[in-house]
């Protein structure tokens, strides 16, 4: 089995650009399924019903949705094997900028939307800093100066990825990131994080509603970067 994490910026066009790789992938012969995790809503599985393969949506609602990936990554690779396929497809929300939803035995694909500025690969962390792959969308809306200055950013926070230039629209670049799948590895027994998770959960995340400092525990990180430990 082949396991692709798809992660990136919400709007950045993950799922059309997966679109037109799962159709190249099916061309190549290989067998794809699919599995979309959103935070609250989506109908993206309908899209992929209709080119023909195996998907299912996790919803991670309350929990981050790299995190909700990752927790479920196992139960996700044994549906994708009781559908007979060779490529589980995981495409991620990745809507926290600290997280990396990448394991080691994967490709990891970073997809980035151009038109957010010349500096947003310096803010998008573990998502882009570990990935294999960084596809880079809505090149067409910005001039070649923009787009050069941006493939430079990528390649200073990531050097060694390879970079795709794709149109969700017309299916630039999925021939090129279903070749980097097809010959991308398999999943080994035992799968390590790439990045380590974000240092602690904090009083917020488990429902305290109260603003002030005096009802938080925890790891905290006051404005002044100064980082202190709260709690027995």
């Amino acid at each position: 089995m082949r396991l692709v994490v798809v992660a990136g910026t919400p709007g950045a066009g993950k799922t059309s650009v997966l679109m037109h790789t799962t159709r190249r992938l099916l061309q190549l012969g290989m067998k794809p399924a699919v599995v979309k995790i959103d935070c609250l809503w989506t109908e993206d599985d309908r899209r992929f019903e209709r080119l023909g393969v195996p998907v299912i949506v996790g919803l991670s609602k309350d929990m981050c949705p790299d995190h909700f990936s990752i927790y479920n990554i196992d139960d996700m690779l044994a549906w994708a094997a009781s559908q007979e396929c060779d490529v589980l497809l995981n495409e991620t929300a990745g809507l926290c900028l600290r997280c990396a939803p990448y394991p080691d035995s994967c490709l990891a694909v970073c997809v980035i939307d151009v038109t957010t500025g010349p500096n947003a690969p310096l803010k998008v962390g573990p998502l882009l800093t570990t990935a294999d792959a960084a596809v880079v969308t809505k090149g067409d809306m910005v001039s070649q100066a923009e787009r050069e200055v941006f493939r430079e950013r990528i390649l200073e926070v990531n050097p060694k990825c390879r970079i795709v230039e794709a149109n969700g629209l017309s299916g630039k670049g999925s021939a090129e990131l279903a070749e980097l799948i097809r010959k991308g590895p398999e999943t080994t027994a035992e799968m390590r994080l790439r990045h380590n998770p974000p240092l602690a959960i904090c009083t917020l995340c488990t429902g305290e509603l109260r603003v002030a400092k005096e009802h938080h525990r925890g790891v905290l990180r006051h404005l002044d970067g100064f980082m202190e430990y709260m709690g027995e």
